[in-house]
């Protein structure tokens, strides 16, 4: 979504005309709604019912009969943004500003609005919401809200106008005004050092694509850390021969949210000109049935000289993943992180709000895991058990990409993945669900991008540039 629909959610500088007052407030007592608004405001607000939950917002009048919002906000010094999200839709259209108590970030507070007022429609006009009024606005934070809206647009697409292509344009399109060296590789090329995205891909009209980005800071000397990134990108799943039920497919479309939230995340990374060397890698392809799509019990040759089995056609991520993470492994990055709607397993364990984290790192595990709650992006780690990989194996092939158990799905995805990547190169996988199910304040029924804010508050400790950790 072009960076004007952002701008006319959240609006900086001077205004004219009337803008409204949304309080932060923490107590329904007397002495503090009669501060904010006089006594009739809030003998008014207590006859509503109004009890200052966090994120419950009552509309009354004021001491000189204009209409202002009260919200409740958590006794916290980080409030999680979403608390927030629910103003562009409940409040009455128009311009209105925020006064919070001190202790509360406006960074938390215009984050959450901002992300509540996206919308992704095409063919008609969105209905009109309100606005937010932040004269001295962070940019820092608008950027953030506009790189989630980026991926949160890649993923709400209909899979017939974002197809592997497409996809590799969006990224181009997103990187290249930041001096990113872009290659979007395909067809014999892509064969030659991708084999098994090319077998993924090989059953759609539609040609796969691979997209390899680099950059690096602006203040990044020669030997800054290297962070690498890798994601998902399959834009329809149908499953392969083994073919998903319709309604499996009904959000397949979203099968490339892991693509959508590397791209983001390496979006903004390079907005706040981080002083990192930076690489990126989107495996583009769709997953159809045809004549030339791969069938159960191939056998496949990955990049690192690998034979796998395939299994099941319909565990097509892990092999897109698999030539991307063995390259990526050779720059000996200071962390590679991944990620990818990988399993429903993830899914079946800990619900479509908490992405699973895989790694071979302890320090690597806690620091995200601790990020993630300071800054109300939730992210649980599950073990790399070594004692389910011999469920991996093959009688024919070195490897199976499926397991020949029921059971540890999202373990047993990732112990795939790990084969993958040099054994000392410190190693992330996020298996994320990458939608919302249903509208909620600040998250809107549709594509999500999950983790991206986690991942950015650890960087510092994660690649060890020091500059970072305050960031």
């Amino acid at each position: 979504m072009a960076r004007k629909g952002l701008d006319c959610i959240v609006t900086t500088g001077r205004v004219k005309g009337t803008v409204g007052v949304v309080h932060g407030v923490r107590a329904t007592d007397d002495a503090t709604l009669v501060a904010l608004i006089g006594k009739a405001g809030a003998a008014f607000a207590r006859r509503t019912g109004f009890t200052a939950k966090p994120g419950e917002l009552a509309l009354v009048p004021d001491a000189s009969g204009a209409v202002v919002g009260l919200l409740g906000v958590p006794e916290a010094k980080r409030v999680d943004p979403f608390v927030f999200g629910g103003l562009p839709r409940a409040l009455p259209a128009g311009l209105w500003r925020l006064e919070l108590p001190k202790d509360v970030k406006r960074t938390d507070a215009v984050l959450g609005f901002a992300l509540g007022a996206y919308r992704y429609t095409l063919g008609k006009a969105p209905a009109e919401l309100a606005r937010l009024h932040e004269p001295k606005a962070n940019a820092a934070t608008l950027e953030l809200a506009q790189s989630i809206w980026l991926g949160r647009d890649l993923i709400n697409m209909p899979a017939n106008l974002l197809g592997p292509s497409e996809l590799a344009q969006a990224a181009v399109k997103a990187l290249d005004p930041f001096g990113a060296k872009i290659r979007v590789v395909k067809g014999k090329t892509l064969e030659a050092e991708y084999p098994l995205v090319a077998t993924v891909g090989r059953g759609s009209d539609r040609g796969p694509r691979v997209v390899v980005a680099s950059w690096a800071g602006s203040k990044a000397p020669v030997n800054a850390p290297l962070l690498s990134l890798v994601g998902k990108g399959v834009c329809f799943d149908s499953g392969g021969y083994d073919i998903k039920p319709a309604s499996g497919m009904l959000r397949m479309k979203k099968d490339m949210g892991g693509a959508a939230t590397a791209l983001a995340l390496a979006r903004q990374i390079m907005v706040q000109d981080l002083p990192v060397r930076l690489e990126l890698r989107l495996g583009c392809v769709e997953n159809a049935v045809s004549g030339c799509a791969m069938r159960p019990l191939d056998v496949v040759t990955a990049r690192n000289g690998l034979t796998v089995e395939i299994g099941n056609t319909d565990a097509e991520g892990r092999l897109v993943l698999a030539d991307l993470l063995t390259e990526a492994s050779e720059a000996k990055p200071a962390l590679l992180l991944d990620v990818a709607t990988l399993t429903g397993a993830a899914r079946v364990a800990l619900g479509p709000d908490i992405p699973v984290i895989f790694s071979r790192d302890d320090g690597v595990a806690e620091t995200l895991l601790a990020a993630g709650m300071q800054v109300s992006d939730p992210l649980w780690r599950l073990p790399l058990w070594d004692g389910y990989r011999e469920w991996l194996k093959s009688s024919v092939a070195d490897m199976n990409n499926v397991s020949s158990k029921p059971f540890a799905g999202a373990v047993t995805a990732a112990l795939f993945l790990d084969r993958f990547v040099e054994p000392d190169v410190r190693w992330v996988h996020i298996d994320s669900y990458a939608w919302n199910d249903a509208t909620r304040p600040g998250r809107p029924e549709g594509g999500e991008i999950l983790g991206l804010r986690a991942v950015l508050a650890s960087l510092g400790r994660l690649v060890g540039v020091n500059s970072l950790l305050n960031s």
